[in-house]
């Protein structure tokens, strides 16, 4: 995983770090389950690495192949306990670390678990444990868990991501682009190309990097960089028609 040393203090970074936070000083009697989603490329699971470090969670991320057997052996791998051989063994192995350690547990690309209708293990190790849960997820991911009404029932906070600001971009490029200078109308024109997802910004960053290295730039504006492309993240099959 990426490191916290190396992560941006972004707006996502905040916001999950202060639902943790909140799910795991929350009044008795309150739901632990937080759902933090938004669209492809915002930023989440670097948010969640974060998170991840800084309150010593267990930490998954989910995939699309995956069974429920195999969710629960990755998580209990990630607990450093053995897995038992049957599925309803793994969840109480499971429930009992989180109750014995008191470690909020993060699960990323959740929407795996709903699509999969997996996500009631998830139910069985709150309702075991009350632990602080954060599912991360694409946008549509609360409208997928309003099927599951006792799972729905159940989540404390509902935290949109958020689409990354002139200022973040500016925190950014000391990162991906710390040898030039950047004009506010690049960075206008970077963030409109990119729209507004970070992801996309940081790899216009380092094309930008890379290009003021080669011209020997130290400093760039729109001008300068003229008709030169930037990442829009669509492929081009001919001239005129992107994918």
């Amino acid at each position: 995983m990426i490191t916290q040393s190396a992560i941006a203090p972004l707006q996502n970074v905040s916001l999950v770090s202060a639902a943790i936070s909140r799910a795991m000083s929350r009044p008795h009697g309150l739901p632990g389950i937080m759902a933090f989603y938004g669209p492809s490329g915002y930023g989440k699971s670097v948010a969640a690495t974060y998170a991840y470090n800084k309150y010593q969670a267990y930490y998954i991320q989910c995939k699309s192949v995956w069974t429920k057997k195999y969710f629960l052996v990755n998580l209990l791998k990630e607990m450093g306990v053995q897995p038992a051989k049957s599925i309803p063994e793994m969840t109480d192995q499971a429930a009992q670390e989180i109750e014995l350690s008191q470690r909020p547990l993060i699960i990323d690309e959740a929407d795996f678990l709903v699509e999969k209708n997996m996500i009631e293990v998830v139910r069985d190790i709150y309702e075991m444990t009350g632990a602080a849960i954060i599912l991360i997820g694409e946008e549509q991911l609360p409208a997928k868990l309003k099927k599951y009404e006792r799972f729905h029932n159940r989540v404390l906070e509902w935290i949109q991501a958020q689409p990354v600001s002139v200022s973040e971009v500016q925190l950014l490029a000391r990162i991906y682009a710390p040898e030039v200078t950047l004009h506010d109308n690049l960075i206008a024109q970077l963030m409109e190309v990119s729209r507004n997802v970070t992801r996309r910004v940081c790899v216009n960053l380092n094309l930008i990097n890379e290009t003021a290295k080669k011209e020997g730039w130290q400093e760039v504006d729109s001008s300068l960089w003229g008709k030169r492309e930037l990442y829009t993240g669509q492929g081009t099959i001919r001239k005129g028609v992107s994918l």
